[in-house]
């Protein structure tokens, strides 16, 4: 190291920050003259510390130990969580419902959103589209696009209408998905679906998923 002439630069004292003779970069004493990198690498130290320990006093903890937290779920409301349909038809509630009464279903709660014939706008369009897949505008419609009939199902009783998911019975998601498939030519005007008769219908692109199910003895194939 040369002594000290013009090539030794020594950084000027600035507040809450102190330099010592033949040092070139100041060391910061407290955290009121600490640099915003370094305040966020401390603070980032803590926080992991702080998360290290908390998990380690969880996985430290006896099984079965309760923490004063909440309580346990009844199976009332579980069972209202737990309205998940498979591809295969696992999930569907009893009930049924068909194209004429699903039409007025239809017309009340779905068609300011989806079209009176679910041509869309302001929402998704829900039919037609077919052969369009692939397409650079392709239009991925229920009957164009979804692989499963029972998808359908799940999703309207657990998210329809918008502005009042989960109030529709059994039978109405049943009748409303009956109508949508009738608009898409998949079941006739006379279908009633039931959970026998819905996983049954072969949705026109339900070649072109891969299925992480595996089906039941006597369920349709994925």
């Amino acid at each position: 190291m040369r002594g000290e002439g013009a090539h030794t630069r020594v950084m000027p004292a600035k507040a809450g920050i102190q330099t010592w003779p033949g040092v070139r970069r100041p060391w910061i004493p407290t955290c009121a003259g600490m640099t915003s990198v370094r305040m966020s690498w401390l603070s980032s130290v803590v926080l992991c510390a702080a998360l290290a320990a908390l998990l380690a006093s969880v996985v430290a903890a006896p099984a079965g130990e309760s923490y004063g937290i909440g309580r346990t779920a009844t199976p009332e409301e579980i069972a209202g969580w737990n309205i998940d349909v498979a591809p295969d038809g696992a999930g569907l509630p009893p009930g049924h419902g068909g194209v004429d009464e699903g039409r007025a279903i239809y017309d009340e709660k779905c068609a300011a959103c989806h079209g009176a014939h679910g041509e869309g706008k302001p929402m998704d369009r829900l039919a037609g589209g077919f052969g369009t897949v692939f397409d650079a505008k392709s239009e991925r419609t229920v009957g164009s696009f979804w692989p499963y009939a029972t998808t359908l199902f799940d999703f309207v009783r657990r998210a329809m209408p918008f502005d009042a998911p989960q109030s529709l019975t059994p039978d109405q998601v049943y009748a409303v998905c009956a109508y949508v498939l009738y608009l898409n030519k998949l079941v006739p005007q006379d279908a009633v679906l039931d959970a026998q008769t819905l996983p049954k219908i072969e949705m026109p692109n339900r070649s072109h998923f891969v299925s992480g199910f595996t089906p039941r003895p006597g369920g349709p194939a994925p």
